[in-house]
């Protein structure tokens, strides 16, 4: 009972920040292709500020592997003790990375489009808004880690 519980928090971890990087990848794009039909020689700038909130997707799928590698539905060896309370557990350790995943992506997103919008009108100031955007990620980043160390210690 409790691994099938487990895998709703694997399910949340992919799929909350999985939205919020489509989300983000989304709001980024519209700028970005508008900047693009604007000046084709900034695609290659606004291309990488687009792609920056594609990660938290990335840190979601992580965390999900990781409960798969846990719970030992990979390689089919389940175990058979886990209570519902270690199903819940599992949940809870993901929920960093799902709930923060999703934010950050959508914000992430938002920073990007103005990123870009700076790249339209100062292409030297592309590497500004490429450290702005990544300053989002490093709430991503502290999510993926508070949920990676939780599933690999969560017994």
């Amino acid at each position: 009972m409790g691994v099938y519980i487990a895998m709703i928090g694997a399910a949340l971890a992919a799929l909350l920040a999985g939205c919020g990087s489509a989300i983000g990848v989304g709001i980024a794009g519209q700028a970005a292709a508008g900047v693009t039909s604007e000046d084709p020689n900034k695609f290659g700038k606004v291309l990488l500020l687009q792609l920056l909130p594609g990660t938290q997707g990335i840190y979601g799928l992580i965390i999900a592997f990781m409960v798969f590698l846990q719970t030992g539905v990979l390689s089919g060896n389940m175990p058979t003790d886990w209570t519902a309370m270690h199903g819940w557990g599992m949940v809870a350790v993901c929920a960093p990375m799902a709930i923060v995943g999703l934010v950050s992506g959508i914000y992430q997103g938002k920073c990007a489009s103005a990123a870009i919008a700076m790249v339209a009108k100062r292409p030297e100031a592309s590497g500004k808004g490429l450290l702005m955007t990544v300053m989002v990620e490093t709430y991503a980043l502290l999510a993926l880690l508070i949920s990676f160390l939780g599933v690999m210690f969560l017994k």
